[in-house]
Parts: C-alpha cells; structure tokens; sequence
C-alpha cells in the first residue's frame, strides 16, 4: 500500500542512506544500534531537533572509511558550509567529520566528557564495594567457624559499609547542593571513611563547573590544564587515564565553548530511532523499516 517497492534508495538501503537537502550548519554525529546489536552512523541535522528534516545519512558500521565514502556524495560546496559537528569521544568519529566537513569545528560533546569523567569515580567507589563485600565474606566465615552469629557494623545512618557504598550511587553524581539530608549524612560518613572516594568527587565536580562556569575558549584551557595538574598531584590511577584521554581531546573539547554546541539532539534522535525500531520487533526487513525511518526524520 505504499510506495515502498518504488523507494529510489531500496537498492542499497541495508547499506546507506543519504538526504543532501537535509544539510545544515550544526550536525551531530553519532552511532546507534538498530539491529542485533550491529551499529550504524547516524549524521543528523541539529537545528531540526529529531523532526521532519533532521536525518542527513545513516550508514552501516562505524568504519570511517566506509562512512566518509557515503557522505563525500555530498557536494563538497554543501559540505564546506558546515560549520560545527559534534561528536562523542570516538577516534573515528573525529575522522569522519574533520574529513568530510573540512571548514567545520569538531566539537567533542560535553556530555561524553563529564561521563567520562563521572565515570572514575564510580569506578573507584565499586573497586571499595567490592572489597567490603570480601571481608564481610571473610567475617562471616570466621563466625561459622567459631559458632558464632556473624553483626556487620551499622554506620549513625543505618547503613552497613557494603549498604553504604551501594547506596552512594546517585549522590556522586549530583553536586552537594542538590543532596538531600538523608544523602548529606551518608555522604559526610562515606567521605570520612573513603578519603579518596572524597577526593575523587571534587575532582569530577571540579571539572563539571568548568563546563558551567568558563566564559571563553581560553577561559575553558587554563581551567582545564589546572585541573589535569590537580588530577596528576592527586596520584588517582583511574583520574589520570581520564585525564590523559582529555588532554588528547583537548582541541575538540575546547570548540565546545565559542557555541556552547552539544550532541544532545543526536542522543534524542537515537532515542525515538530504537523506540520506533521496538514497534518493529519481529520485522526483520531492515530496509522496510529504514524506508519508514526516512518517511518521519528525512
């Protein structure tokens, strides 16, 4: 009943899809997975905010090669006049948009970076979790042993220590002030029991004001390069490997703040992309469902 069977892009649908017209001056791109866990390459338009119009390319896979292939279908007059892509922290994706948008400033999305970042800290807090829950085993056995009932000890708050640092999740991500009392008190016992647990917070926090707080590129540079320097002084393994990789990064982090551009409506795009792929589950025609995919975004 529709015009399926006469689609111009049926051909290589499974492969690439490619609307020119939909070019704008901020693009975001991305990956998503669509089928089986495979991924695709999503370049959209972002003043379209995942409407009618947004989708510019999705191609198979995330080998740059394969993608800058596609998109270079593009007249190189359009592409000249891209002046932001916003990418995650992909090595790949930095390709793609540098070699096919060559007067475009790449910009590594904010949130990917704070992520990262956020990121550390829970490692370090479930690297303590999982220590706590091997000397709980330990005293428990030792108890068997002796015939006696094991008690865990109970913090002010109620929490054991394995409750404490499970519990302490979601408090890490948010800034002090937005803690609630119950959040408060666990925080003050975790930070006085964990140090480096505390440490490692202000740190992620630290950098997360930067993004708040900078006024300039230049602004955004120094405060960065101050925090790698308080990262290195901190001796946290897992922080200096999150440093390094933003050092790296640097040049594309710092095209973030002329614009203040974001790869937030990529995100949202791929959100209605899987949820529309849901209403397709068990229609394993790939390129009936992309050419539906084309009738709403492109």
């Amino acid at each position: 009943m529709s015009d399926f069977p006469k689609w111009e892009q049926k051909s290589h649908a499974k492969h690439w899809l490619l609307f020119p017209e939909n070019l704008g001056e901020v693009l975001c791109l991305d990956e998503v997975a669509l089928s089986d866990g495979e991924l695709y390459t999503i370049l959209t338009n972002a003043k379209n905010k995942s409407q009618k119009g947004s989708l510019i390319s999705i191609v198979e896979g995330v080998k740059s090669e394969n993608v800058i292939k596609i998109l270079e279908k593009i007249p190189l007059e359009k592409r000249n006049q891209v002046k932001f892509v916003s990418v995650d922290m992909a090595n790949n994706m930095e390709k793609i948009a540098s070699d096919t948008f060559p007067n475009a400033s790449v910009v590594t999305d904010r949130f990917h970076v704070a992520k990262l970042v956020s990121e550390v800290v829970q490692t370090i807090r479930i690297k303590y979790r999982w220590e706590a829950i091997e000397k709980e085993n330990q005293l428990i056995e030792k108890a068997k042993e002796s015939n006696q009932k094991f008690v865990a000890e109970i913090f002010e708050n109620g929490d054991t220590e394995k409750q404490l640092l499970a519990r302490s999740r979601y408090l890490l991500f948010k800034t002090s002030k937005k803690w609630t009392e119950k959040q408060e008190l666990r925080a003050k016992i975790l930070f006085e029991k964990y140090p480096e647990i505390h440490q490692s917070y202000n740190l992620s926090m630290t950098f997360r004001n930067i993004y708040e707080h900078a006024k300039s590129k230049s602004d955004a540079e120094i405060k960065i390069n101050d925090w790698i320097k308080k990262v290195e002084e901190s001796n946290i393994k897992a922080f200096n490997t999150a440093a390094y990789s933003i050092n790296n990064h640097k040049d594309t982090i710092l095209n973030f703040f002329p614009e203040r551009v974001t790869n937030a409506m990529a995100e949202n795009f791929n959100s209605k992309l899987k949820s529309f792929r849901a209403q397709f589950r068990g229609v394993k025609d790939m390129d009936f469902f992309l050419f539906r995919v084309s009738k709403i975004f492109a």
